[in-house]
């Protein structure tokens, strides 16, 4: 066993339950009587720990020890669920994470955790000292307890003594000639242990380092796959004393009992061939009557249930994300070669190969809508993230702030869903510093003295809409206008909606002074050039004294999507479908000029037309017949005009490259089914 192989289920889970604490820990700052979400504070800050020990990350196990400590108190009524202490806890969960953080990077950087400990343990001391000492009686009581837990558990010991072959005893006698030790070990673990296996390969790892296990019941099959309940019993040979073995295996953690005998000449016929059928059988519930043949059937069809019961209630696994890359490569390859078929097919008119290759059209289409889910996620799992977030704007910014969140189940592809994390941070950031007023401001103002910052996400067609609104005091278009008269931007002939959106230039901000949260100019700049690269469009909407709206468009995938090729001269290029609102004829008759900027009247609004030959400094052709493909980027639309159109295709999405990575005009490459590569249009950097 290596434990390399927890390590990727370690960090996933481990961020799972610090993202779960980070949740019900805002909830119980709002309910602090909640006995449930204390209850489940504390179970998984127990796991966090249990699993932090059992990989060997001691410190963060100390960590978590100490904040245990904290959350005991909290449920015994010690101490009172306060801002203050949780915000030590909040710390104490950003200080684990970092730890995560490092260790997946492979980072060997020791994060500082005394300053958190020693807040921790002030807490604690505080808690102990206002409570009450427990009575004299109660601790009788508790001794009583543990005394018979203690018998009972020695007499099923000896219920269940390891069975042994002749070939082990003949080891352990010949062992026992040479001067060593031969130990029978009982240990049984903690019954919140979660990585039985890695805890049960620590077990093993220490003690072979200072001895041999001859024997283990469960085997190792079964150790390595959970198969067992808590206990494990060895055969141990080693030159060390029963005590120094036992101090052993006392430091390690989630070991609830252990219980170690030597076997010598005297009591190894207890052990060898005398394991006691009738016991065994008891403690698996066939009756005693039945023949051993049934019995050992019996319990083999018993330890096997646990396992078939896990399989049913887990019906999911966890697959490593390049796996999936390199299958939604493949459906890639699948749909060119798809796509190349279709075509010699209409060039040679085989129409035999029809049936086949609409038969295999829909089998691929199918194959690429299941990759296209399978790789789907929720944006819950950014979203989460966001109470605490607005938590702490709320007391570090002294404003009262409440977050409401919806659609939290609309789902994006993964690597949508990895970058989208910090726009949202820099807009929700901006709604709680710029938007939200002051409790006495907004009282005067006859508004709720909470603010409301809202996250709400939908899907629309062949996007995901994501919204972020406030109800606070929206963008003052005469401060942005002086502000970019002042940098040097000529608002001359702009609306107000072009003023507004102003707010997304590099280096602009209306802060005058620089704080931790905003001021710098470049929050809503990575906003704006990080939904581009995503192939999005962020557009906001604002009234003075209501608050503002910033809408994000976003295409649900990256990968495969559906395209109008056009010719541009003699190069091919491909538009995608989901910003194309229309196609008409171009008639010279149409173009009007305004600004010295070319124009159409299309459906009552005045839109610009844009050369793409020109654009692209591509050769001019003399064609009669021209189009215009209307193109809509968020609230802004555009004409682009193009020579000739080649149908609409499925195509697939190829990155440039390094070389070519800094041409803003293409969002990359695909390859048609003749072979050829075809550059794939930016839409909204045109726009």
């Amino acid at each position: 066993m290596d434990t390399s192989q927890y390590l990727s289920m370690f960090l996933e889970e481990s961020m799972d339950n610090l993202q779960r604490l980070n949740e019900v820990l805002l909830q119980l700052e709002q309910e602090p009587e909640d006995v449930d979400k204390l209850n489940e504070i504390f179970r998984v800050a127990h796991t966090i720990k249990g699993m932090a020990a059992t990989m060997g990350f001691n410190r963060m196990a100390e960590l978590t020890h100490k904040m245990e400590d904290v959350l005991s108190e909290f449920r015994n009524g010690e101490l009172k669920v306060t801002q203050k202490v949780v915000t030590v806890l909040f710390k104490c969960l950003d200080t684990l994470e970092k730890m995560v953080d490092n260790i997946s990077n492979g980072e060997e950087e020791e994060i500082p955790v005394g300053d958190i400990i020693d807040k921790l343990e002030d807490i604690s001391k505080n808690a102990m000292n206002s409570s009450e000492e427990i009575s004299a009686k109660e601790l009788q009581q508790e001794d009583k307890l543990n005394g018979e837990e203690e018998k009972a558990s020695k007499d099923n010991r000896e219920d269940s003594k390891i069975q042994l072959n002749e070939y082990d005893a003949n080891v352990i006698k010949q062992a026992l000639d040479k001067g060593y030790n031969a130990l029978a070990i009982t240990i049984m673990l903690s019954e919140t242990t979660l990585l039985k296996s890695a805890r049960s390969f620590l077990i093993f790892k220490s003690l072979e380092e200072s001895g041999e296990i001859i024997k283990s019941i469960p085997g190792t099959e079964d150790l390595e796959s959970e198969n067992f309940d808590f206990e494990i019993q060895l055969v141990y040979i080693t030159g060390s004393s029963k005590e120094d073995t036992k101090k052993i295996l006392e430091d390690i953690s989630e070991i609830d009992e252990i219980e170690i005998t030597n076997v010598d000449a005297n009591n190894i016929k207890d052990y060898y061939n005398d394991y006691r059928v009738e016991k065994l059988v008891e403690k698996v519930e066939v009756k005693a009557a039945q023949p051993q043949a049934k019995t050992k059937v019996s319990i083999e069809n018993t330890q096997k249930k646990p396992a078939e019961n896990h399989k049913k209630v887990h019906q999911s696994v966890r697959v490593d994300l390049e796996r999936l890359d390199k299958f939604l490569n493949m459906v890639s390859e699948l749909v060119i070669n798809r796509t190349r078929l279709e075509q010699i097919s209409s060039n040679y008119k085989l129409t035999e190969l029809n049936e086949t290759i609409e038969q295999v059209a829909r089998t691929t289409n199918d194959l690429q809508d299941l990759v296209m889910k399978i790789r789907m996620l929720p944006l819950d799992t950014v979203f989460n993230r966001f109470p605490r977030m607005v938590r702490d704007l709320s007391v570090e910014l002294d404003k009262e702030m409440e977050l409401i969140i919806e659609g939290q189940d609309t789902e994006l592809d993964r690597t949508v869903i990895d970058e989208i994390g910090e726009p949202l941070i820099h807009l929700i950031r901006n709604a709680a510093d710029h938007g939200i007023e002051s409790k006495e401001e907004r009282i005067s103002k006859g508004k709720d003295a909470v603010g409301k910052i809202r996250l709400i996400a939908y899907q629309e067609g062949t996007k995901a809409v994501i919204k972020v609104q406030d109800d606070g005091a929206g963008i003052d278009v005469e401060k942005v206008r002086a502000k970019a008269e002042k940098v040097g931007i000529n608002t001359a002939g702009m609306s107000e909606n072009d003023i507004k959106n102003l707010i997304f230039a590099q280096g602009f901000s209306t802060n005058e002074t620089v704080t931790d949260i905003s001021g710098r100019g470049v929050g809503m700049d990575v906003v704006k050039t990080k939904i581009s690269a995503l192939g999005g469009t962020v557009d906001t909407s604002s009234e003075q004294g209501e608050g503002s709206t910033f809408i994000i468009k976003l295409p649900l995938t990256l990968q495969i999507i559906t395209a109008l090729l056009v010719k541009v001269g003699e190069e091919n290029l491909a538009i995608s479908l989901n910003y194309i609102d229309s196609v008409i004829d171009y008639k010279e008759g149409d173009i009007k000029r305004t600004n010295n900027k070319e124009v159409i009247v299309y459906r009552g609004k005045v839109l610009p037309i844009i050369r793409v030959n020109k654009r692209l400094g591509l050769p001019k052709t003399n064609k009669d017949k021209v189009y215009i493909v209307i193109v809509n980027v968020g609230e802004k639309s555009a004409g682009l005009l193009v020579d000739s159109l080649q149908g609409q295709q499925d195509i697939v999405i190829k990155p440039l490259g390094k070389t070519l990575k800094q041409l803003k005009e293409y969002i990359g490459a695909t390859i048609l089914g003749d072979g050829f590569v075809t550059l794939i249009l930016d839409v909204a950097a045109f726009v």
